[in-house]
């Protein structure tokens, strides 16, 4: 497991892909503590997701896609 903090990039789209997903829940109308119950994450951890400051992993973005009924590329690509 690197240690090293990532490059500004990563920072950078990860910041993007939260944004995206805050857009598009708030676009279906849900608050994050209804995202994290339909995709069966806290909603502590949907907020850290949006403002980009954890490094959510695949399996997470999988399930907030698909409780947005969303593809995941059209949630992490721009």
């Amino acid at each position: 497991m690197p240690t090293d903090p990532p490059p500004d990039w990563v920072l950078t789209r990860r910041q993007a892909i939260g944004t995206r997903i805050r857009a598009a829940r708030e676009a279906a109308g849900l608050t994050q503590i209804q995202l994290g119950e339909m995709a069966g994450l806290d909603h502590k951890t949907i907020h850290r997701i949006e403002y980009g400051t954890s490094d959510p992993t695949l399996g997470m973005l999988i399930r907030i896609a698909a409780a947005l009924d969303m593809s995941l590329s059209d949630l992490v690509w721009e």
